[in-house]
């Protein structure tokens, strides 16, 4: 690993990257993010390690939410504070019913690319590029629009850079305060269609705050009022992940600093591709998706390939399986991986492998196969004895129409209401708290 640089991986075959018109801009380009200051630093990805290794050994549990691409039209104070209040909801059921640590990792401030299954796509008679996010290209159906635009990393770079300056903000300036999250919570089972099926958690929740201070614990504590929420994407850009890694003074050891933890997607995790080799080479918390098609031979490689020295809260494993197949394929991978001693996270990302398109053309997801899948995740780890570590979840804070179901049981017809994500469903703030209370219950069990 001693001759690894953040360039190396331009010597290996790379998937799902776009195919800039002129390599001398798109050069120039990452020449400029280059010289920009880090987003987030070594010591902070360090820490998200050391909290990861926590779940590890299922001495915590990890919250992975956030946009399924991010927008340039949608950068806006309230935009963030919806989505972060959300995954604060969620996290503080989370924590009470599994009685351990959530850890927060927020799709936020750089998950600008998606991969798609074809580099073009048919609008009509004419064939143009597919919208790869906004850090590539625009989502207008026009051929124009769709051409690769280096300079597109800029903005991404710019955009990120004041949404941690604002996620820093809010979790440390008294928008978290566990007190205040607790009462959104009590608005949300007061509204909800099932809310008394959520009043028993809601109201142990309210009598452990009353014990807490009737037994003198200082209710001021930073601890109540303050929390992390570390940054996580797709690390599928090369070229900005590249421009962004920067070497630690402290350690001499290589990080990506574009965001707190990274993954791989399902597109891109060959063992000899580049991504592969860019992630080996960084000292980041790194994550890999693998769905139903993975074998245990193939994640036992990349397990080998990513974290060597079996370092515990290295690598996480977002299994997205599928609701129907998570049962069957998940546990040989798990006892694999268990035998062959790997110190993983576990995580499920229900919402990819139940995606489906309706007749009338729009991608869905029904929260009941969400659920499913969750549930089969959590059956797989109780016959296997590991540690069901997490969810992995595309959300938003606004009152979106994309994902059939819920307490609110929202029906095909309802879709085009407020259809207005950029690439995949998402589900909307009511959704994904109703989720947070199914999964308390789950948790309990």
């Amino acid at each position: 690993m001693a001759t690894w640089q953040p360039s190396s991986w331009r010597e290996f075959p790379a998937a799902q990257q776009p195919d800039w018109p002129s390599r001398e801009l798109a050069d120039e380009v990452v020449d400029e993010v280059r010289s920009q200051p880090p987003l987030v630093f070594a010591g902070e990805a360090r820490r998200l390690r050391e909290a990861l290794a926590q779940v590890a050994v299922g001495k915590a549990f990890c919250l992975q939410a956030g946009d399924c691409a991010e927008s340039f039209h949608e950068h806006s104070a309230i935009a963030i504070r919806e989505r972060l209040k959300v995954i604060l909801q969620m996290s503080a059921v989370m924590t009470y019913a599994a009685s351990v640590p959530v850890v927060r990792m927020g799709r936020m401030a750089g998950q600008f690319m998606k991969p798609r299954s074809s580099p073009t796509e048919k609008i009509g008679d004419l064939e143009i590029p597919s919208f790869r996010g906004h850090m590539v290209n625009s989502e207008e159906e026009t051929a124009e629009a769709r051409i690769p635009d280096p300079t597109r990393m800029l903005r991404a770079y710019n955009q990120a850079a004041s949404t941690l300056n604002l996620l820093r903000a809010f979790t440390k300036g008294g928008f978290a305060d566990l007190s205040q999250v607790h009462v959104w919570n009590q608005e949300f089972v007061a509204a909800a269609p099932e809310g008394r099926r959520y009043e028993q958690i809601a109201g142990e929740i309210d009598r452990a705050l009353a014990f807490m201070a009737a037994c003198g614990v200082d209710m001021h504590n930073s601890a109540l009022h303050q929390v992390d929420i570390w940054t996580c994407h797709e690390g599928l850009l090369l070229d900005y992940e590249e421009a962004l890694t920067r070497r630690d003074s402290l350690t001499g050891d290589w990080y990506d600093c574009s965001a707190h933890m990274l993954w791989i997607g399902e597109r891109t995790r060959q063992p000899d591709g580049a991504h592969a080799e860019f992630f080996s080479g960084v000292h980041n918390p790194i994550g890999v998706k693998l769905g139903p098609a993975a074998t245990s031979e193939q994640v036992l490689e990349l397990c080998q390939r990513l974290n060597p020295e079996k370092i515990p809260g290295r690598l996480t494993l977002i299994t997205r399986m599928g609701a129907k197949q998570v049962e069957q394929k998940l546990p040989p991978i798990l006892t694999a991986v268990r035998d062959a001693g790997h110190p993983v996270v576990w995580i499920c990302d229900p919402m990819h492998a139940n995606t489906f398109t309706t007749e009338s053309g729009r991608k869905t997801r029904r929260f009941t196969d969400i659920m499913t899948e969750i549930e089969g995740f959590f059956a797989a780890h109780a016959a296997e004895g590991t540690w069901p570590g997490g969810v992995h979840l595309e959300i938003t804070g606004g009152d979106v129409t994309e994902c059939l179901g819920g307490g609110e049981k929202l029906s095909e017809e309802k879709l085009e209401e407020a259809y207005q994500t950029l690439c995949d469903p998402r589900l909307n703030a009511r959704q994904s708290l109703d989720l947070a209370f199914h999964l308390a219950e789950l948790m309990r069990r």
